[in-house]
């Protein structure tokens, strides 16, 4: 498992034990599961990406930098990390989550926060365990800083759309959603159109409506981007 490395670090605390409790999640009924270690995760995450953001892109106004950190530590960006890591395999679950295909990305998202508030423990805690933890997702904090600075609406479409629209056209985007498979985790499950001023101007598929609708506003951001400049 390549996140025990940390780039070569060798835990300072022997004892893994937080690892495996991040890695159980509490639909198993355990007494020891990731839920304690999740709280501790998310205020290790947030000043960590603090650390980061301030050595490497100082140039950026609060404002800026607390937008950014929202995408940074953000439960999608959690699931993606998950994903990427291959925690699923892993992951301790309950027969009830397991089966539930539309949960996996919560769960994933929960148990990497759990699995940073291990680390943070097990390579020093308040003695050089941020340190670990910050260099450890720098990598990935620099890819998805890549990827925004490519599209500073990514994943968040809908809202763009929407500021745009009140500013130039008076009205709020209007979105027609329909399913198409009732398969849970079914990429295509969704189909969403949105229209301005009664007009077609973008649709998309998704796994959830909410995703289906956040694909149709990236098509419509689209199309209007001359107008954008």
């Amino acid at each position: 498992m390549q996140f025990l490395h940390c780039q070569g670090l060798k835990p300072l605390n022997q004892d893994l034990t937080p690892l495996e409790e991040a890695l159980c999640h509490s639909s198993t009924g355990k007494a020891r599961n990731h839920e304690k270690l999740e709280f501790l995760g998310d205020a290790v995450l947030r000043l960590a990406c603090a650390e980061f953001l301030d050595r490497h892109n100082p140039q950026l106004a609060v404002g800026e930098r607390s937008h950014l950190r929202g995408q940074l530590v953000s439960d999608r960006w959690l699931a993606e990390l998950a994903e990427l890591l291959e925690l699923k395999a892993l992951i301790q679950q309950g027969p009830c989550a397991l089966g539930d295909i539309a949960a996996q990305a919560t769960i994933g998202a929960e148990c990497c926060e759990a699995l940073i508030g291990a680390i943070y423990q097990c390579w020093g805690g308040s003695n050089g365990g941020l340190d670990v933890v910050r260099e450890w997702l720098a990598p990935h904090w620099q890819r998805s800083c890549l990827a925004l600075e490519a599209d500073p609406n990514l994943n968040n479409w809908k809202s763009a759309l929407q500021e745009w629209s009140q500013a130039a056209l008076g009205e709020l985007p209007d979105y027609q959603s329909e399913e198409r498979n009732p398969s849970h985790g079914n990429p295509e499950r969704f189909f969403s159109r949105v229209f301005l001023k009664q007009k077609l101007y973008g649709q998309g598929l998704g796994p959830a409506r909410r995703d289906a609708e956040q694909q149709a506003a990236k098509a419509a951001l689209a199309k209007i981007k001359p107008q954008l400049r």
